[in-house]
């Protein structure tokens, strides 16, 4: 199932499954929702109890006093129980948010550049930061009132339907109107928030490659172009956002232009029967009271959905690099010293995953212990990830890396590093065959450092065409 159909979903399954606090938070905001049902049946009929007694009968306050101290602890009960919503909802999206972000990056960790195409380094910064903690409109007004929208409703129709059927049936005709209003603009709303979202994810990315490249664009000259090319990407993400802003605004009028009507048609015919003596006022008045609380959830849904669609669209994004396979991992830690012994790189190829054309192929060299080997060649033409190969952290395609004549079965991912001694001052430096050559054609410094020699010393090489 593609990634849009599950984003469809009012809740991803997949949150339950990668974030434990949201299958609690689901019971609470069922129960939650049951209460606020409950209170608000409560409020509208002690309130139209006591305005009947009051101008109907004409009670005065001291037999009123129940009445009235019922209605108090209703409002009261609801206040509560909104407070204690947005608290669970608040530590619910805290928790959530943790545990996505640790799944993300300790899965993005182990898939490594080679299993993360497509997501670049800004863009996964996004997702991490950004995106995720966007997923706080999602938790604290979204899916609170998604129980409110599905509860409340249906309390308030089987509550009316005991008091007066024909608004009863008025209500339950009308407000499956607002549902289809909203899954209709949200198509639209859905795709501009999808849009906003790479568009932030464009501009972080070109922002990192213009901070990473900035000493070379400033040799050459064009680092002040690049700030047009800032300003320009930075002009689409905000005309983006207004779009978002401006859907958002116009939806929200439509669905309280529907809900209006939808109480008006009530207020009508509960107002006729009343006139020609067929409805008491209590029952007219508890039914006006109520009318709107069966709209009230679903219009404020609407609002909130626009609010959370950009956190469901970076949990979908999120949810995707998730569920990107791992590479076999091996556990072999007993892999031969190349600083004693001879590394040969046999035949070896990479064709990235979605593409056709590999990143580099038949590429064969061997490399001496205590040997300098200069990898160059222009930028994009495979070096870092010939590099990648030997270091264990990309599968090979085609061909082997051997050390000492022996094809290392299952090495430990980053083991050959630390047995290549990359990085350590001590061990001879390995800059990088040229990856467009096939054969063993490469640049080389024959001068051989012992271990603990003094590098400064070493040879060196100039060449141009390295990148």
């Amino acid at each position: 199932m593609s990634h849009r159909s599950k984003g469809a979903r009012p809740i991803d399954p997949r949150l339950l499954e990668y974030t434990r606090a949201t299958r609690r938070y689901l019971v609470t905001s069922v129960v939650l929702g049951s209460l606020t049902a409950v209170l608000v049946a409560m409020q509208a009929w002690f309130l139209s109890g006591s305005v009947a007694g009051t101008f109907i009968h004409h009670r005065d306050v001291a037999e009123l006093t129940e009445p009235l101290v019922l209605l108090l602890c209703a409002i009261v009960g609801r206040a509560v129980v909104a407070w204690w919503s947005e608290r669970a909802a608040s530590r619910a999206s805290a928790s959530a948010k943790s545990d996505l972000r640790n799944a993300l990056v300790q899965h993005a960790a182990h898939l490594g550049d080679n299993g993360l195409q497509g997501v670049g380094d800004a863009g996964l910064a996004v997702l991490a930061t950004k995106g995720i903690d966007a997923l706080d409109a999602y938790f604290s007004r979204y899916l609170p009132q998604l129980f409110l929208a599905v509860i409340v409703p249906v309390t308030v129709i089987a509550i009316v339907a005991g008091n007066d059927w024909i608004s009863a049936v008025i209500i339950a005709l009308t407000v499956p109107l607002i549902p289809l209003f909203m899954s209709l603009v949200g198509a639209t709303t859905r795709e501009h928030s999808e849009r906003q979202l790479r568009t932030l994810q464009r501009l972080a990315g070109h922002f990192l490659d213009v901070v990473t490249g900035l000493p070379t664009l400033k040799v050459f000259g064009r680092a002040k172009l690049q700030a047009e090319a800032i300003e320009a990407v930075t002009g689409q993400y905000r005309e983006t956002t207004m779009a978002t802003l401006r859907i958002s605004f116009l939806s929200s009028l439509i669905l309280e232009l529907l809900a209006t009507v939808s109480v008006a048609l009530v207020a009508v015919a509960v107002g006729l029967r009343l006139l020609g003596g067929r409805l008491d006022y209590r029952t007219a008045l508890f039914v006006l009271v109520l009318a709107p609380e069966a709209y009230l959830p679903l219009r404020q849904l609407s609002t909130h959905f626009h609010a959370s669609a950009e956190g469901m669209r970076a949990a979908q994004d999120v949810f995707d690099v998730l569920e990107r396979p791992l590479a076999p991992r091996g556990t072999n830690r007993s892999v031969p010293d190349p600083r004693s012994v001879a590394m040969s790189i046999e035949s070896l190829g990479v064709v990235h995953a979605g593409r056709h054309v590999p990143a580099f192929s038949d590429v064969t060299f061997t490399v001496d212990p205590g040997e300098v080997l200069a990898l160059v060649g222009p930028s994009g033409s495979g070096k870092s990830t010939l590099l990648g190969v030997i270091l264990g952290l990309v599968s090979p395609t085609t061909g082997a890396v051997r050390v000492g004549g022996h094809r290392p079965r299952n090495p430990r991912p980053g083991r050959m590093a630390l047995d290549a001694g990359m990085g350590s001052p001590a061990a001879p430096s390995l800059r990088g065959v040229d990856s467009r050559q096939s054969s063993a054609r490469a640049s080389r410094c024959r001068r051989r450092a012992a271990p603990g020699g003094d590098r400064r010393r070493q040879p060196r090489r100039r060449d141009r065409s390295a990148a």
